[in-house]
């Protein structure tokens, strides 16, 4: 009997030091995404693409594709694009990711689709995040917006899975999801939408349909990342981020949230307009 109770006060304890650890280290990484998006530009650019450059290794990592030619095309063609949108050259960062694409396809004999998903997930989101913020008078309230949705889904998803349970939302391939955190961490996210439009940001109707389409984009690249994960047999994409695991781990949904959020933008405002056509209605 002593025993049977032991495990779940060990398990209860277990998660009360990973929720710590989870608490403190977005308490050092929130700030500073904060800051560099605020100053946007070049500090921005920098940051997005060491991002990107240990999405696309972890993933190959995952993935099981440690070639180091490959590795190293991968991150020397994520450096290439990320000069050149730090330069304002659009043309020229889209050239270095074609070339860069071709490279890591033709190094790779075996398995080249993984290889060449892995590129294109994280070349996405380096121009997605950067588009998104580079217009000057509203790309930071854009940016803002979508990493506030997709940490208030995140967090809600949390705590509505933990104290509520019941059915889980895909168990073959995230046992721990639920219905439960699915919907709490959705109806999180429109407070992020309620907060805007009580700050004279957006119309509410518009502004709620984009909020609660980049909640949903956000949770299925949750659950992308966790199938990718699953196909291969690895709990964490890896350690780098205490309480968090890596950077698959921690910016899953936020990839796929910015650039759903990058290519509507694009289609309603141009490429020079991202920003300002997500919160302009």
């Amino acid at each position: 009997m002593s025993e049977q109770k032991a495990a779940p006060a060990a398990a209860a304890g277990q998660d009360s030091r990973n929720l710590l650890m989870r608490i403190l280290t977005a308490a050092l990484l929130v700030p500073l995404t904060l800051a560099a998006a605020y100053f946007g530009g070049w500090l921005w650019t920098a940051l997005v693409t060491l991002a990107v450059i240990g999405l696309d290794v972890e993933w190959l990592m995952v993935a099981r594709l440690r070639k180091r030619p490959v590795i190293a095309t991968g991150v020397v063609a994520l450096a290439a694009i990320g000069l050149c949108l730090a330069l304002d050259r659009l043309g020229a960062g889209l050239l270095a990711g074609a070339l860069g694409l071709l490279g890591v396809a033709v190094l790779t004999p075996q398995r080249r689709g993984w290889t060449v998903a892995g590129f294109l997930y994280a070349a996405a989101a380096q121009f997605a995040a950067v588009l998104v913020r580079a217009d000057q008078q509203m790309g930071f309230a854009a940016l803002v917006f979508v990493l506030l949705i997709v940490w208030v889904t995140d967090i809600g998803g949390y705590f509505a899975g933990r104290g509520i349970g019941g059915p889980k939302l895909w168990p073959r391939i995230s046992p721990n999801k639920t219905w439960a955190g699915a919907i709490g961490g959705f109806a999180a996210s429109l407070l992020v939408v309620a907060g805007f439009v009580a700050s004279g940001v957006g119309r509410a109707w518009p502004l709620l349909a984009l909020g609660g389409a980049l909640s949903v984009a956000g949770q299925l690249g949750d659950l992308f990342e966790s199938a990718v994960k699953r196909r291969f047999g690895v709990k964490d994409s890896s350690h780098l981020i205490p309480g968090h695991g890596g950077l698959m781990d921690r910016l899953d949904g936020l990839v796929a949230a910015i650039v759903v959020a990058a290519i509507f933008g694009i289609f309603r405002g141009g490429l020079d307009g991202v920003g300002r056509a997500l919160m302009v209605w």
